[in-house]
């Protein structure tokens, strides 16, 4: 299970004493107690005016999204209640679920050619209402699974796209080839699907990378919380600042890299570092950061170069391999690329 809050945020909460938050002090308790439990590719109708007036038809992938109320059990799919031609709902989370899944699936084709989370046309599926206040989204291998959060510290973790398109770029790590989820690989792989997170939200708002927001899971905090979100791929320990939940402590740099066995290694906290990376290459290259920085990313994950154990500095200087076969050795993309390594300290300037 890959899921968006971390343990160690969760065990926060769970150890909380204020009369006001007992509610949340349980949810976050039974969250980290819970052990949660095809490929029929879809394609639309696409016309087109040619140069001389001829209108031209063709094929194009369309997603193909099904959510699922789980109504309030921790049992998985649920009753189905949007498929992708279905009207909205009116329920806020399902149709938040469905319009996140179709926002990350436009993402992934428009930037990068990529059918689906499988690169083949599977379907997105999505389940939420999971369990009593449950305070988490997950991707289970197969879906997105979204709790409704406590009201007191989490909020329903569908008003988040960011969210949404990090979970399901798990799905897409997976279908690539896979980065184990323990020490710094599976700080890779929470890294990766942050990254995405972020990008699908700059394209959905067609953002450049100088007005993005760089932030993970904004809007998921109560207004009690003192905090902005999750995570800051910016500014990394700036996130949230908050009595309950003490302060964001990711690393932005391999000096303060955090050796723990917690959380299968520290993969949420240690993957600040090559969050903050990334950000670097995408500022200094500048417009929108999916079409270079982004796609150096892609293509480092999806050209199978990786072994599922890369490190951090493995992983750095596949991305320098493939910024020098996309753009050439000496062009700005390589150089932007080496600098966003360096300025964390997993490369060391020669």
């Amino acid at each position: 299970m890959r899921a968006i809050i971390p343990p160690y945020l969760l065990a926060r909460v769970a150890s909380a004493r204020e009369p006001h938050l007992a509610r949340a002090a349980v949810a976050a308790r039974t969250t980290l107690a819970a052990r949660p439990a095809d490929l029929a590719g879809r394609t639309q109708l696409r016309l087109s005016v040619e140069d001389g007036g001829t209108l031209v038809a063709e094929r194009v992938p369309a997603a193909d999204r099904i959510i699922s109320d789980a109504g309030g059990r921790e049992e998985l799919p649920g009753v189905v209640v949007r498929r992708e031609d279905d009207a909205p709902t009116g329920d806020r989370a399902a149709d938040e679920a469905f319009d996140g899944l179709g926002a990350t699936f436009a993402f992934f084709l428009e930037a990068y050619g990529r059918d689906s989370i499988d690169a083949r046309g599977s379907a997105l599926a999505a389940t939420v209402h999971y369990g009593d206040a449950y305070d988490n989204a997950f991707w289970n291998g197969e879906r997105m699974v979204f709790g409704d959060g406590d009201g007191e510290v989490f909020t329903g973790f569908t008003r988040s796209l960011t969210v949404i398109a990090h979970e399901l770029a798990h799905g897409v790590t997976e279908f690539s080839g896979g980065l184990t989820y323990a020490g710094q690989s599976g700080a890779l792989n929470e890294s990766l699907s942050d990254v995405f997170g972020a990008l699908t939200e700059q394209h959905h708002l067609q953002q450049r990378a100088d007005r993005a927001s760089w932030l993970i899971g904004a809007g998921i905090f109560s207004d009690a919380v003192q905090g902005r979100a999750l995570r800051s791929l910016a500014d990394p320990g700036s996130a949230y600042d908050d009595d309950v939940l003490g302060r964001d402590p990711q690393p932005g740099h391999m000096r303060d890299y955090v050796d723990t066995t917690s959380d299968n290694g520290g993969v949420h906290i240690n993957s600040g570092i090559p969050n903050r990376a990334f950000h670097l290459v995408a500022t200094r290259l500048g417009g929108y950061a999916w079409e270079r920085a982004g796609l150096v990313w892609y293509r480092t994950l999806t050209s199978r170069i990786l072994s599922p154990e890369s490190d951090f500095v493995a992983f750095a200087l596949a991305t320098v391999d493939i910024a020098i076969a996309e753009y050439g050795e000496g062009s700005e993309e390589v150089a932007a690329v080496r600098a966003g390594w360096y300025g964390v300290g997993v490369l060391e300037d020669a």
